[in-house]
């Protein structure tokens, strides 16, 4: 298997470093952050080096470079620490020229792919507890359309936002419907999360709603592994980056004289970090390359991942914080706020040991020890 990348994506992903580096630093970062948690401003530069359009083919008016090419920005979008939710443009393209009928691809896809629409998925509730078919959200039809009542939890940049992608129930199977924040009997009420970015209790009461597929639980648990895919490329950008930092700050600190670089038992630790951060690259690949699978194949995969990933976060950020000593987590210092977005994705789409449930729970027959 080659894992070399084209020419495209490392032109794809120099561009993205080049915009983290020089048009995202640590104070826009933190301003940014006072101001609320999300930049309009940052989100049409984003959608200005084209990259809305990642997931999104030719023919809706995107790009269609596919799985790769977006493991790529968000690896380079995690090395900044970059707060607008650019994932969530990842699975909206997905869930939407996948599952959706001509009309709502003509109407959102053009204007996700270009920017001018942010259409965020609004699947947790209170009860579910990472389970993606718990959901007591329903759905009456009303006329030609339907009318959506429940509420969501944690949806990324929801008072922001210009539609969701909401799970409910019709006839107690789930389905899969596109609602717009300006819609009569929509509520957002936006607040800021752990590591600064924002996100909104949304309630919906009788909100007109378009039909994307009746099979919703399908598409919302593809939706939710590509959300996955890119959470484990976002992480490994934020743990390369993590990593870098710990090592010089380890090359400028000194103890009795010496740099504390010099002493064997912390080169050790970054060892063991740089082992927990390959291993985690490796499986975001696997991640990122399975999403085109079988269901039951991609599904596995990603919760193995997300699995690796959990327990790479965990350690990379924990050794991290030990090797800085207190300024670790002073605000003032980048590396803590790099600590807290590992806090944060180590518990997105669902936290390390709800994956380990899940792998468990799919090896069936073809675990233990056979004669």
């Amino acid at each position: 298997m080659d894992f070399n990348f084209t020419d495209d994506q490392e032109q794809l992903r120099d561009a993205v470093r080049k915009w983290v580096d020089k048009g995202y630093d640590f104070e826009r970062r933190r301003g940014i952050e006072a101001k609320g948690g999300f930049s309009r401003e940052a989100w049409d530069e984003l959608a200005e080096l084209g990259l809305g359009g990642l997931y999104i083919s030719e023919d809706d008016g995107g790009l269609g470079m596919g799985p790769v090419a977006g493991m790529v920005v968000m690896e380079e979008l995690g090395r900044g620490i970059v707060l607008e939710p650019f994932a969530q443009t990842l699975i909206a393209g997905a869930v939407l020229g996948g599952y959706a009928d001509g009309n709502l691809k003509d109407n959102w896809l053009p204007r996700i792919a270009g920017g001018q629409a942010i259409v965020v998925l609004a699947y947790q509730e209170r009860k579910a507890r990472y389970r993606l078919d718990v959901c007591e959200a329903t759905v009456v039809k009303s006329g030609s359309g339907h009318s959506l009542t429940g509420a969501k939890s944690l949806v990324a940049v929801g008072d922001e936002a210009d539609a969701f992608i909401v799970p409910a129930k019709v006839d107690g199977k789930i389905a899969l419907f596109l609602v717009e924040r300006s819609a009569s009997g929509v509520e957002a009420r936006g607040y800021g999360t752990q590591d600064g970015s924002r996100a909104a209790e949304v309630v919906f009461d009788k909100a007109d709603a378009a039909l994307i597929t009746a099979d919703g639980l399908a598409a919302l648990e593809y939706a939710v592994d590509v959300g996955i895919a890119a959470t484990c490329a976002e992480a490994v950008g934020v743990m390369d980056k993590t990593v870098a930092l710990t090592i010089d700050y380890m090359n400028q600190r000194k103890q009795f004289g010496v740099v504390i670089s010099s002493f064997q038992a912390l080169r050790h630790r970054v060892a063991d970090m740089k082992m927990q951060l390959e291993l985690a690259r490796s499986m975001s690949y696997y991640a990122t390359l399975k999403l085109n699978a079988p269901a039951d194949e991609r599904r596995q995969a990603l919760a193995r991942a997300k699995y690796q990933l959990g327990t790479s976060m965990r350690y990379v950020a924990a050794n991290s914080v030990q090797l800085h000593g207190g300024i670790g987590v002073t605000d003032e210092y980048i590396g803590s706020h790099y600590f807290r977005k590992l806090t944060q994705l180590e518990l997105t789409f669902g936290d390390t040991l709800h994956h380990l449930g899940e792998v468990s729970a799919r090896m069936q027959d073809t675990a233990g020890v056979f004669a």
